[in-house]
Parts: structure tokens; C-alpha cells; sequence
């Protein structure tokens, strides 16, 4: 059953030169306790993405349509969404929020904070444990400061902290970016555990090795816009726009095969090109590229590219 469904979202943010369109056009759907990869460039629209969907665009403004069983959180009131929606049913763990916690603070008090700001008028003391165990962590850190945890503790303190309301949609920003590589493997791990309980979550990151592990369905974002949507296993063994195709061929593998790179740099979105995006980096543009592709359907999401027009 879907629960998330996304049309024609876009997040713009004024500057002094013009607009700046971060994200342009993004369809998708999720389903109930599936889970979703963003992957792209730095600078392509992940992070914006991800903040459109907890209305915490500072500066921007969002356009388009996001139904969340079925009531669109665009269109509600501000007091509304906060009141019903966020850290309740939708919640976010930001890019670097690690870095985040307060170091005057424990992280008790720092949890009871959060539920303090969100009126809860439950029992704290089991919700806070709840949290706590839900990310594999001893209920003796909450006596603990920021600055007596380790990196990798730190980062599952702010996930325990988006999951404390038991929110129904979890959006995660590189939570496992500037850690080491046995910590970025017990965080992916905890992802995992938080898919077989149900909990549906986006996770924006760089490393498509860590979405091949987690995500049921992956976004390709360049230039502000998806150029690619579909189920992940889709998207590995048989990505098709050029640009996909170009991450996939970048990572290094056990076969020992040399890594390539895609030439050249990602479009300015102050003047966002009415081309295609990708065709000045693209090896396989045509005439047509000089146009933006709409979106056409694959097996089980979509591509913008032209070479895929007349494909069935």
C-alpha cells in the first residue's frame, strides 16, 4: 500500500542573482515499510529533498505535491504539520548531526527536550528507553555528555532521537559520513533492523554500495532533477540513463576492475539549462538532448533521457 506519493515537487531558494531551483520535477511513491535510497553528486538536490518532506527549507520555497496517507503536508497549516506530523510521523536525521547535540547537556536532558518541544504527555522515561535500545545503546549514556561519546554513539543518539516519537517515515542525511568503516557498517546494520520492524526511511548518501545493502527502491538526483527511479535491483543490473550508469562504473569492485569517472562538473542551478543536464558530461547525447527529456516509464519507475523515447 503506498503511504508517500510525490508529483512535480520542486524547492526553489532566492538569491540575489535569481532562483535557484535545487529540485525540480520529482515524482516518486513509497510503500508502507519499504525503504528508499537518494543517490547523486554533492549539490544535486539530495539534502533539499529530504527537507522539503519535514517543511525545514530555511529560505526556500517548495512547490508540487506530497500526499502522506493521503493528506497533503504542503498545503496544512505550519501549527498543523508541526502539531500532527513533525518528529510524530515524519522525522529526520540531518547531515551531520553528530555534531549537532548540545555539550552543555546530557543526553537525557536532551531527549526530554525534544519531548518537551512536541508536547508528549506520556511516559517519558519509557519512550526515551525505548529509543535507546532500538539503536543498540545502554540506557547508562543518558547520563553521559556528547564529548564522552564516540563518534559512532554519537550518530545512533540522534537516530534514537528521530526514531523517539516512533515516526512512521525516518529521513536520514550521509548518517554515515566521517565515520570509520566498522562504524558506517554497525550503522548500516541498525538500518536494517529498523526495516524489519516496519519503519519506511530515506537515505541519502553518496555510497550506492550502502543502498545496494538497504533500500528497496533507489533515486538517481543530477542537476535538481531524478534522472532515474525504479526498484534497486533494477537500478544495479540494469541502470539506464548514462548517468547511473556512470556511478555504478565508478566504484571499484573484487574483480579488480579500474573504477572510471565522469568528465567535467554538474550544471549551475541559477540558470538551470532547458537541455538536458547531463549533456555536456553525457557520451551518449544526441540532437534531441538539447531538450530537457520528460519522464519515460521503465519496468518499475522512470528515466529522463531521450535515448529511451520509443522504448517499451
Amino acid at each position: 500500500m503506498t503511504f508517500l506519493s510525490v508529483k512535480g515537487l520542486s524547492a526553489k531558494y532566492n538569491s540575489s542573482k535569481g532562483p535557484v531551483y535545487a529540485v525540480d520535477d520529482v515524482d516518486f511513491e513509497l510503500e508502507d515499510g519499504k525503504s528508499m535510497g537518494i543517490a547523486g553528486e554533492s549539490a544535486c538536490g539530495k539534502s533539499t529533498l529530504g527537507l522539503s518532506f519535514i517543511r525545514m527549507l530555511s529560505g526556500g520555497k517548495v512547490e508540487g505535491e506530497i500526499l502522506f496517507d493521503g493528506n497533503s503536508i504542503l498545503e496544512m497549516k505550519e501549527s498543523d504539520f508541526d502539531e500532527n506530523y513533525r518528529w510524530k510521523k515524519i522525522s529526520m536525521v540531518f547531515q551531520g548531526a553528530m555534531n549537532s547535540l548540545d555539550p552543555v547537556f546530557t543526553i537525557k536532558e536532551q531527549f526530554i527536550e525534544i519531548l518537551k518541544q512536541h508536547n508528549f504527555d506520556g511516559d517519558a522515561k519509557q519512550v526515551i528507553s525505548d529509543a535507546i535500545h532500538s539503536v543498540s545503546l545502554d540506557e547508562s549514556i543518558l547520563k553521559k555528555y556528547p564529548h564522552e561519546l564516540s563518534g559512532g554513539m554519537k550518530q545512533r543518539v540522534v537516530i534514537a532521537m528521530a526514531l523517539l516519537l516512533k515516526p512512521k517515515f525516518v529521513i536520514a542525511d550521509e548518517p554515515t559520513t566521517a565515520l570509520d568503516v566498522l562504524i558506517q557498517a554497525e550503522i548500516v546494520n541498525l538500518f536494517k533492523n529498523l526495516k524489519k520492524s516496519g519503519t519506511s526511511f530515506m537515505l541519502i548518501t553518496h555510497d550506492l554500495a550502502v543502498l545496494s545493502e538497504i533500500a528497496d527502491k533507489i533515486g538517481i538526483m543530477y542537476g535538481g532533477h531524478m534522472v532515474e527511479f525504479g526498484s534497486s535491483e533494477e537500478i544495479y543490473k540494469n541502470p539506464k540513463h548514462p548517468y547511473t550508469q556512470g556511478l555504478l562504473e565508478s566504484i571499484p569492485t573484487l574483480k579488480g576492475n579500474i573504477p572510471k569517472y565522469i568528465k567535467g562538473i554538474p550544471p549551475s542551478l541559477l540558470d538551470a539549462p532547458t537541455e538536458c543536464r547531463f549533456i555536456e558530461r553525457c557520451p551518449l547525447a544526441i540532437e534531441k538532448c538539447k531538450q530537457v527529456p520528460p519522464k519515460f516509464k521503465t519496468k518499475t519507475g522512470y528515466v529522463r533521457c531521450w535515448l529511451y523515447e520509443y522504448e517499451k
